[in-house]
């Protein structure tokens, strides 16, 4: 038996001796918890008003991927199998359900992070007619694309609560900025001459609900819908017997339902950009100067 003292320092020499180990275990487990943690968070958005909203609410704590290239038509999506894998490995996938299915399917069936549908968030209202789906435009309302942020902003700081200050600052920032889009909206289209909007499909309900504006439109909801020859003499004989001066046009979608409209009445063609998409032929390099060139497009088409 070793006497008390050797005993003692001993086995403090052990305990000495096994120290460093324990030390590096715990740090290894701080820095694998840590890692977990930390940004820049993945975030996949559906289409483009939703990944301009997750990168102004999470900033430099995401990285964004937007499933709708630029250019490509929302509605008709298809996902590769690469864009499924991006789902399923998100920290974040912020989607509209019911407006692209491959998107609903792979946000329901493969992602394992958190999924945020925004459609209550959006506070669809809209009814498409003739059995067509709700019309998912909310975003061409400011104010609906203001809520959107304030829910990605909340899902957010779930994924990562150490963020949660400087997302709800920025949630609030962009909240600003869409207020003056909407202050902005609202005087510019308060004394038009006319107030009927007749565009080539039916994308800006929300829009035309917000101003005190009436959407005539050649084709529904759906920008594939093939107008018939009935719709377009509809149309038509609207434009000639309510002074209509102007026919919009949308960037992603052909022009000619509005050529041919406008040849037939002897209205002129002008642009209106339902937002679905950015592409290098928009007419601004983001959501706000594109609703602000909208602004200017309906005054003059107007006559406000």
């Amino acid at each position: 038996m070793w006497p008390p003292v050797r005993r003692s320092t001993a086995l403090a020499l052990a305990a000495l001796a096994l120290l460093p180990l324990a030390l590096l275990s715990l740090a290894g487990c701080s820095q694998q918890q840590a890692t977990a943690a930390e940004p820049p968070l993945a975030v996949v958005t559906a289409f483009y008003p939703l990944q301009y909203v997750a990168e102004r609410v999470g900033g430099d704590a995401v990285t964004v991927t937007d499933l709708t290239k630029p250019g490509a038509e929302p509605h008709d999506l298809e996902l590769t199998p690469q864009q499924v894998g991006s789902v399923e490995d998100a920290d974040l996938v912020v989607y509209l359900g019911g407006f692209q299915p491959a998107v609903d399917t792979a946000a329901e069936q493969n992602a394992k992070g958190t999924v945020l549908n925004v459609a209550d968030a959006a506070h669809l209202s809209l009814s498409g007619s003739d059995g067509e789906p709700v019309d998912p435009h909310f975003w061409l309302d400011p104010m609906r694309l203001a809520d959107v942020a304030d829910a990605v902003a909340q899902q957010l700081s779930a994924v990562y609560p150490a963020g949660r200050r400087d997302f709800v600052a920025n949630a609030r920032s962009l909240r600003d900025d869409l207020e003056n889009l909407d202050q902005e909206f609202s005087r510019g289209l308060s004394h038009c001459q006319s107030r009927a909007i007749v565009t080539t499909h039916a994308a800006f309900g929300y829009l035309a609900e917000a101003y005190g504006l009436d959407q005539v439109a050649i084709s529904g909801v759906l920008p594939d819908a093939e107008p018939n020859p009935q719709d377009l003499a509809d149309v038509a004989d609207f434009v000639a017997t309510h002074n209509v001066t102007t026919v919009f046009s949308e960037p992603l979608a052909p022009a000619d339902l509005a050529e041919t409209v406008a040849s037939t009445t002897g209205t002129t063609v002008a642009v209106l950009d339902p937002l679905e998409g950015l592409t290098s032929d928009s007419s601004g390099d983001d959501y706000l100067a594109v609703m602000r060139a909208n602004l200017a497009a309906l005054q003059a088409g107007l006559s406000c």
